[in-house]
């Protein structure tokens, strides 16, 4: 079946604008029209009935894009879900959730169909894939995330470089001189994912900067025995811990404990998480919050500013915001 964007790829132009000379939705040049009729005749594409009836009006509908990946942590992304749909039905607008990989051709098939609105993007990457379409779609986004040029885009997140920055220099402060950041899965990292990558930087930067020794080891789930011990053996002064991997946390606690440390007398742990994971550890944990309620909010607040034609800034970075709870505090001299 011929699609809309078989006839944008024909007359050389965007989806959108084969859309608009279709519907007559916006003025489209007389040259730019013969050329789009010309490829639909070609083709012999035909409309969708459903996005011809939908032409000219707004769905009030938002596609969340959330591609379920191998080393995701779904809880903490939900948290993000529901905060967008909550808010986007206050602004009167549901939402519709693609978990699958949603390439270019997932977001050409979405914007196609003329049921959504606009787009949230997540799990963004640091060369995404996705980013020259999302720059050249005129159906508007916001990215839960940022990449590593973010500009001609609209982007909002915790600053997570600030973020490892923050669980450092806590232990700096602490006098902890020799640290380590337990991070997400392998996966995550050859994905070249933005926040995990923001993380590492952050938390390298910190250390060096205070002249503290640090290794990073991505993990996978499951492995927090193996975890301790391979830090121990690489780190034997080691007296800091930063978790960047929220199922991890617990199986931490317990397996420095099977090794002799005690959390915090023997070693402080800190990590980046959602507070209610933080404060239901068995050692309450030092943590920088995730605000994904605060994050999912912005995202749709920004995307129906857009929608009402307004200028949004393009980059919104939260500051992050260490909470010091009961597994970190002073470096013990011997």
């Amino acid at each position: 079946m011929v699609k809309i964007t078989d006839v944008a790829r024909r007359a050389g132009v965007s989806p959108s604008t084969v859309s608009y000379a279709l519907s007559g939705k916006r003025p489209i040049s007389e040259e730019t029209r013969q050329r789009v009729e010309a490829a639909v005749r070609e083709l012999g594409y035909r409309p969708h009935a459903g996005a011809r009836a939908l032409a000219g009006r707004r769905s009030n509908v938002l596609a969340l894009v959330v591609p379920l990946r191998t080393g995701i942590h779904v809880p903490t992304v939900m948290g993000f879900a529901v905060s967008v749909v909550t808010t986007a039905r206050r602004h009167d607008h549901d939402v519709l959730l693609l978990t699958q990989e949603e390439g270019e051709d997932g977001l050409h098939r979405v914007a196609d169909t003329a049921l959504v609105d606009a787009l949230i993007v997540m799990d963004v990457q640091l060369d995404d894939p996705r980013l020259p379409l999302l720059r050249a779609l005129e159906l508007p986004s916001v990215l839960i995330g940022f990449p590593a040029d973010p500009s001609g885009l609209t982007c909002v997140d915790l600053d997570f470089r600030a973020a490892g920055e923050a669980c450092v220099e806590h232990l700096a402060r602490l006098g902890h001189r020799s640290v380590a950041l337990v991070g997400s899965p392998p996966e995550v990292y050859v994905r070249q994912t933005a926040f995990a990558h923001s993380v590492v930087q952050g938390f390298t930067t910190a250390a060096d900067r205070n002249g503290m020794s640090s290794t990073v080891h991505p993990c996978e789930p499951g492995t927090a025995h193996e975890t301790a011990e391979r830090l121990l053996r690489e780190q034997p002064a080691l007296t800091g811990v930063v978790v960047h991997n929220e199922p991890l946390l617990e199986p931490l606690l317990d397996a420095f404990e099977h090794l002799g440390l005690r959390v915090p007398t023997d070693l402080s742990l800190t990590a980046i998480c959602p507070d209610e994971v933080a404060e239901s550890a068995r050692v309450p944990i030092t943590s920088v919050a995730v605000p994904s309620a605060e994050v999912g909010a912005r995202a749709v607040e920004l995307l129906v500013r857009k929608l009402d034609g307004a200028v949004v800034a393009e980059s919104t970075l939260l500051a992050p915001w260490i909470t010091e709870r009961g597994s970190t505090g002073r470096r013990t001299v011997v």
